[in-house]
């Protein structure tokens, strides 16, 4: 279905006299809005968006069924970005795409607090975009710095999109109402995950360095740190950094403890947020297959990669990337609950926990599906097909009549 650009028209209610009485100003109000205000006003659905990477669509599953409810396209714009592209800027393109082994169209998304506006983190093509899902309508493009989009948040209020501007060492904040760059917040090398705390008071950075090199060069790979930003200014508080990358990483409430995966670890850390120290670390096992594996041969240097936290605070979710399979483990005292093991070469890649708090949705991204995870028991409970390499995963809430826009396909 094709989307059409906004044409920027902007259409104003009729003014209502004050003199008119309340009852009959509520009647008129009501009969000119019509089925489009009711539409607005029904209740909205829960749902997971997951970011198909390779497939360059976002899947939209229900957070209670594990339905898959449709798609969108989120490159209807390829093949124009493609020709568009300068010689430096296309170099740019082909050269991250033969790093990362593959093309990343969605890197990743969030959904406007209203549910009617995507926006999109679209890796190799460098750029964020915000669309009218209804509408099926671009709103804005705009180019990252440098060659890669990468990891993205939404701020509570839905104002600021932050992009990781991978080689520009940068998060652009952009403004949601616009499209127009806020501010750049400097960075380690090769920022990666955006993650606001859970209270909003703060946004935390986290840079991976040069995953190019090999670990043997890791001390050249740059600056791999945790960037403290108050949430409110868009200003630096403070920099944390450490010998390896920082991978996906989840906050307590307290704005004082961190558990990170990292480079090249089979496992994740519990750190300090206060001093930056790593206070406890826990090697997980491997399986047959990842312990064959070289670390240079691990994808994007990270053995384990995508982490979540129950809406309790009480078990982590952690994803064995090389080994296939999910842990559960319970704080404090960092125990492992259970594994779900699934087939080899599956790559569990992200970790997300769903709406209500007890289930961890497990991006098996070779396999094409999200696995569905109960904190409670560490088992399994369904599987969702969704698009092209699925990986980032993100929560939301979307009217009905959004939802029946969405392409039919899983995809």
């Amino acid at each position: 279905m094709p989307i059409d650009r906004e044409d920027g028209d902007t259409v104003r209610a009729p003014s209502m006299k004050s003199v008119m009485p309340l009852a009959a100003a509520t009647m008129l109000l009501a009969a000119l809005a019509g089925p489009a205000s009711a539409a607005r006003s029904a209740p909205a659905r829960e749902v997971l968006l997951v970011g198909n990477a390779q497939g360059g669509t976002v899947s939209f599953v229900d957070s209670a069924t594990y339905r898959n409810l449709g798609s969108f396209d989120a490159v209807p714009d390829l093949d124009e970005r493609l020709r568009a592209m300068n010689p430096v800027e296309r170099a740019g393109y082909e050269a991250v795409n033969r790093i990362q082994g593959y093309r990343k169209l969605v890197d990743d998304m969030a959904l406007s607090p209203d549910g009617r506006t995507l926006y999109v983190s679209r890796g190799n093509l460098s750029d964020a975009v915000a669309f009218d899902i209804a509408g099926r309508r671009m709103l804005w493009r705009y180019k990252i710095e440098g060659f890669k989009a990468d990891h993205a948040a939404l701020s509570a209020d839905g104002r600021h999109f932050i992009v990781s501007a991978t080689t520009a060492s940068a998060a652009q904040v952009i403004d949601t109402a616009t499209g127009a760059l806020v501010t750049d917040i400097p960075t380690g090398t090769y920022p990666h995950a955006n993650d606001y705390s859970p209270d909003g008071r703060f946004l935390y950075n986290s840079s991976i360095g040069v995953t190019s090199l090999p670990r043997a060069l890791n001390a050249l790979k740059g600056g791999r740190q945790l960037t403290v930003v108050d949430a409110a200014t868009l200003k630096v508080i403070r920099k944390h950094t450490f010998e390896y990358g920082i991978r996906p990483a989840v906050f307590t409430p307290d704005n004082r403890t961190m558990y990170a995966q990292f480079s090249y670890l089979n496992g994740f850390a519990e750190v300090d947020l206060v001093t930056g120290k790593i206070t406890r670390k826990v090697e997980m096992p491997f399986s047959e297959a990842g312990g064959r594996l070289a670390a240079d041969d691990y994808p994007q240097n990270s053995a384990h990669h995508g982490m979540a936290m129950s809406g309790d605070n009480g078990k982590l979710c952690v994803a064995g990337t090389i080994d296939d399979y999910v842990a559960i483990v319970d704080r404090p005292g960092l125990t492992t609950r259970g594994y779900v093991h699934y087939d080899a070469g599956s790559l569990p890649y992200w970790a997300t926990t769903g709406a209500d708090g007890r289930r961890c949705f497990v991006s098996l991204s070779e396999k094409d599906v999200i696995s569905v995870v109960d904190y409670d028991t560490a088992r399994e409970v369904a599987r969702v097909p969704v698009g092209d390499f699925p990986q980032r995963e993100r929560p939301g809430q979307v009217p009905e009549d959004v939802i029946g826009s969405l392409d039919p396909a899983a995809g």
